[in-house]
């Protein structure tokens, strides 16, 4: 017969936070073993005060979070569990859970053990005992790369190169968070389907991370006219988010990126892809949008 070494509790496999540079916004980024418990825990924590919306991409779980500390009242199930603390200090985030019965048992055992978590402090929980944990994180940046223009005619995939060297240089200070393939509008002289990419990182060493990604994709790209953009901002801007969508909806000339001036914005490698690498940026994991097919002015 089988066994289980620790019946009672599912480990979430990674936590990651990401901090805007004032300190002011934090993202909290929980990869998830279990969609049951990832989205009973959505559904209940978007009712702390500290939370000011939360989503699910894939397999993770995302909070965005504002600093502070309040005392829940909680409610077995009404609000059973909630986050009641978030810090931002110069290297760590630290977020403080709490919950009720099997509530309790995911804000301490589920969560203690998760990679990325420096150090933890737990209540004992189980049963119907209210229990509470405070983790503390890595302070990490969100890194944006985008990429087009890596394949020709004959031969290669730009969305394929960009997860498999996304995957190549992640390691435990840089955690490759998403990939999300961006349709622009099909130009005359496109491969064939005319999509940009974006990968998404948090990381602890940006120029690193920059640098490593950029010698695999100058080893790997096939062709002469890559474009590969670097965004390094938390939020990105409206300005930027005007450019995306004009290059979803028509032809935009690649010089009409060094108008722009975005001082988080930086080009990496300005071929003629630098277009679409610019314009996928903004869309990162927001697939319907990035998605669409446009065409004229829609």
């Amino acid at each position: 017969m089988a066994s289980i070494s620790d019946p009672y509790v599912i480990r979430y496999p990674r936590i990651v936070a990401v901090a805007d540079e004032t300190a002011s916004q934090v993202e909290l980024i929980e990869f998830f073993d279990c969609i049951g418990g990832a989205m009973w825990t959505q559904h209940h924590y978007a009712q702390s005060p500290l939370v000011k919306s939360v989503r699910c991409v894939g397999s993770t779980s995302r909070y965005l979070l504002r600093p502070g500390a309040v005392d829940l009242a909680l409610e077995g199930s009404r609000f059973p569990a909630g986050i009641s603390g978030v810090s931002v200090s110069r290297n760590e985030i630290a977020v403080t859970y709490i919950g009720m019965g099997g509530g309790g048992v995911g804000a301490t055992s589920c969560r203690a053990a998760a990679r990325g978590v420096l150090r933890e402090q737990c209540d004992p929980s189980g049963g119907g005992k209210v229990a509470g944990a405070t983790l503390w994180l890595p302070r990490r940046q969100r890194i944006l790369i985008g990429v087009d223009d890596t394949d020709t005619a004959e031969e290669g995939a730009t969305w394929t190169l960009v997860h498999n060297i996304a995957r190549a240089v992640e390691d435990e200070q840089s955690v490759y968070l998403s990939h999300t393939i961006v349709q622009l509008f099909p130009v005359a002289y496109r491969t064939k389907n005319c999509v940009s990419l974006v990968a998404e990182f948090a990381t602890t060493v940006p120029e690193q991370l920059v640098r490593r990604f950029c010698e695999l994709l100058k080893k790997y790209t096939l062709s002469e006219k890559t474009g590969m953009a670097v965004y390094t901002g938390f939020s990105l801007s409206d300005e930027l988010m005007d450019y995306a969508k004009d290059v979803k909806r028509g032809e935009v000339t690649p010089d009409r990126v060094q108008t722009l001036k975005d001082p988080h914005l930086r080009i990496v490698m300005n071929g003629r892809g630098i277009t679409g690498a610019v314009a996928a940026l903004p869309f990162f994991i927001r697939y319907e949008e990035a998605l669409e097919l446009c065409s004229g002015k829609n």
